[in-house]
């Protein structure tokens, strides 16, 4: 069986050779059609995760595929089923085994394309515009990345939600695709300099919320985007923190918080109810996941690499 293996202390990718896994009870083994690219996954490149798993890591979480296996125990799916996942460590492989809880089904009219590349960012994206910061009809938000696979997605959920959308993305060739999600307006910035224009934007007052996974560089204009007691959606640690604050000295009444997906998903019972809605959503035609690039399996590294210089958009994906 052929895997993506993080092989050396400084991150290096290879492709290798495994052996054939078993499902153990409770387990499910399933061949991969797409494995989604994430930030966790150069997170753990960089060392951020995983540190209780031995060497060779194999990288990936996310994908959708087809039951090949069921261990002992399993009742809720059979072989053939088609199946996608948010969490499974080891998915940049031709097979992997996961819990049956990790599992959702896939819907006949999601192809697997789309169904490994909504799982992670689909329901990161519901959680910060349902759960976190539950938008409402008339708000105003700031997306960063608004044409990355989450901004995309993060958009579209605001819109239909009844909020309008601030995009900020880093490069003109990115602002129509960002328009094209739904965004009000779109800011061309890739320095941190969008605050005054934001400020404009809302006459002055900023924004009800702000979603910014961008990194520090980014985290003063994002403060100073915000309205009196507005929120702050804080998310993406690959990129780093903003340090220690020191919040006497915030410039008004906000409020900050750190949003963890997984958050949203604490059961398999949840995971399948809110994995259900993106594909409802998808198949009504009210939610349009776009894939930025499809790579072999073997060029994880370039895909990895498009991904950290912000030359991608939408989400990527590995194909075996």
């Amino acid at each position: 069986m052929k895997a993506i293996a993080m092989m050396s202390p400084d991150g290096d990718l290879n492709l290798i050779d495994t052996r054939q896994p078993e499902p153990g009870p409770g387990k499910v083994i399933v061949e991969v059609a797409a494995a989604g690219v994430n930030f966790m996954d150069i997170g753990v490149r960089r060392g951020m995760a995983w540190a209780d798993i031995p060497e060779p890591k194999v990288l990936g979480v996310e994908g959708a595929g087809r039951v090949i296996s069921l261990g002992e125990g399993v009742m809720g799916f059979a072989i053939g089923d088609r199946v996608a996942w948010v969490y499974a460590p080891g998915s940049y492989a031709e097979r992997v085994e996961m819990p049956e809880g990790a599992l959702v089904p896939v819907p006949d009219a999601i192809d697997d394309r789309t169904a490994a590349a909504i799982m992670m960012q689909g329901l990161t994206a519901s959680h910060f515009a349902t759960d976190f910061y539950p938008v409402q009809p008339g708000d105003v938000a700031l997306v960063h990345a608004a044409a990355g696979g989450l901004g995309l997605l993060l958009t579209q959920i605001v819109k239909l939600r009844g909020g309008t959308v601030i995009g900020r993305v880093s490069s003109a060739a990115k602002a129509e695709i960002a328009r094209s999600a739904g965004a009000d307006h779109v800011i061309v910035d890739a320095d941190g300099d969008f605050a005054d224009r934001t400020l404009a934007l809302t006459n002055g007052e900023g924004v009800n919320v702000v979603f910014d996974g961008s990194g520090p560089a980014t985290f003063a204009g994002s403060l100073a985007s915000l309205r009196r007691s507005g929120t702050f959606c804080w998310f993406g640690p690959v990129l780093g923190g903003p340090g220690p604050i020191d919040v006497m000295s915030l410039p008004k009444s906000i409020k900050l918080g750190y949003a963890v997906f997984s958050d949203h998903i604490p059961t398999p019972e949840l995971l399948r109810e809110r994995s259900a809605q993106l594909f409802q959503w998808v198949i009504e035609g009210r939610l349009r996941v776009e894939i930025g690039g499809v790579y072999p399996l073997a060029d994880a590294a370039r895909a990895h690499g498009d991904m950290e210089s912000r030359r991608s958009i939408g989400k990527l994906l590995l194909i075996p």
